[in-house]
């Protein structure tokens, strides 16, 4: 069976500053960033081509094209993949903010999906753009059961807030559980629905009694 990897971009600049980077286009690869995106095209070598598609940020795209490039496959950037956007607190670095960010995020995860982040958007807004563009993608790539994978690169903190909606993750594993640069959550959907079969390095059952990893980025 097809299956959809949810893949976080390589690393940038904002990656290593710690800075809230949501706003379209935002940052660029470093140097390591573009050397992880081809590790990732190694690492997962695909019979037959793949589906590989972005979000509109550069850091996206540019990953995505880097895997493309190993793959000789074309990305397609799509609408509404970009990530959770964070307003007033765009650029920063402080403690302060990433604490906004994080109490934030627990809200949502908390069940008040329509809390804002300050100037920002809310996880009601991210599920009204990003859910519809991976129902297109799963109604196109994989409803036949022969069909390609299907990688989508996108961003880590709007990348677990959606799969933990699709596959009914709890709370708490989806908070302790981050994203690093390229990392990747693999889902597969079913007539009962989408089910997770990866989640980072994490395979199923997953225990919500894991410790917390310790994530310098906010984002992932």
């Amino acid at each position: 069976m097809s299956r959809l990897y949810l893949v976080r971009h390589g690393e940038t600049t904002s990656n290593v500053l710690q800075r809230l980077d949501t706003a379209l286009p935002g940052a660029t690869l470093t140097d390591f960033g573009a050397r992880q995106a081809v590790r990732y095209a190694l690492e997962h070598p695909e019979p037959g081509a793949p589906v590989l598609i972005s979000s509109q940020a550069s850091r996206a795209q540019q990953t995505a094209e880097l895997i493309g490039s190993v793959w000789s496959v074309q990305n397609q950037v799509r609408d509404g993949l970009f990530e959770i956007q964070v307003g007033d607190l765009e650029d920063h670095t402080s403690v302060e903010s990433h604490q906004v960010f994080s109490k934030t995020v627990r809200t949502w995860f908390e069940g008040q999906t329509s809390a804002r982040m300050p100037g920002g958007e809310s996880l009601d807004d991210l599920y009204a753009r990003y859910l519809p563009v991976i129902d297109e993608i799963a109604d196109e790539h994989l409803a036949a059961p022969d069909g390609p994978d299907v990688h989508v690169v996108s961003h880590g903190a709007a990348i677990r807030l959606i799969a933990a909606r699709l596959v009914n993750m709890p709370a708490e594993f989806a908070l302790k559980h981050h994203l690093k640069n390229t990392g990747s959550i693999v889902l597969e959907r079913t007539a009962d629905g989408w089910t997770c079969r990866r989640w980072g390095l994490e395979l199923p059952p997953f225990h919500t009694s894991d410790p917390a990893e310790l994530a310098r980025d906010p984002m992932g």
